[in-house]
């Protein structure tokens, strides 16, 4: 059975919506507040998030930002009374893979919620590694042993990319290398290295 995630403060709502899915054969958990949904999403392997944007605690397209930026890319649907066009925009710009304003019919939101979970879901890890290097997107640190060093958002994306592309240049490296009798010869390719290099601005201890 598929299990989500919704974050949804308006308790009646939230009942209507956990039935409806639960009768599809979808199961729920419900968090009304953007900091206990950051919480579960870093802990369970939801197949996707319903998140109304009015929550007590902020607009969750904050949470939804986290998210993506923690390179956690499991599928989202935004519910909200706002239905202007750049809302709906602002919305989707912000990570989400669907929109649905309300007041909407229960048996489109699971029609809607089901064509999310037909998407496989990419998902990377919070805390990516390479070698000795860590990157901490939450807290939006590049580590090494017990130093670290801040990095600015655009920094944490490029080191994000960087550090897949690396795993497979060293995979690449390794299948590639001699083995046996031919061991000692030279192949004539170039051995390969990895260099990451980031200005500090601040530095703290991990």
């Amino acid at each position: 059975m598929s299990r989500i995630l919704l974050v949804e403060d308006h308790d009646r709502l939230a009942q209507l919506m956990c039935k409806a899915l639960a009768a599809a054969g979808i199961a729920v958990d419900v968090m009304d507040r953007i900091d206990t949904a950051w919480t579960a999403m870093r802990q369970l392997p939801y197949q996707a998030v319903i998140l109304d944007r009015g929550l007590p605690d902020g607009d969750g397209l904050s949470l939804l930002q986290r998210v993506r930026g923690a390179g956690l890319h499991l599928p989202c649907l935004v519910l909200t009374a706002r239905d202007a066009l750049h809302d709906r925009i602002e919305g989707l710009e912000a990570g989400a893979d669907d929109y649905l304003p309300k007041p909407f019919a229960m048996d489109e939101l699971v029609a809607r919620v089901r064509a999310l979970l037909r998407r496989p879901a990419d998902v990377r890890p919070l805390a990516p590694s390479h070698d000795d290097l860590m990157l901490r997107p939450d807290a939006g640190l590049l580590c090494c042993a017990d130093e670290s060093v801040t990095l600015a958002p655009a920094e944490m994306q490029i080191m994000r990319s960087a550090m897949p592309a690396a795993q497979c240049s060293q995979a690449a490296c390794t299948a590639s290398a001699p083995t046996g009798k031919n061991s000692g010869r030279s192949t004539g390719s170039k051995s390969c290295t990895r260099k990451f290099s980031v200005t500090p601005r601040a530095r703290s201890s991990a």
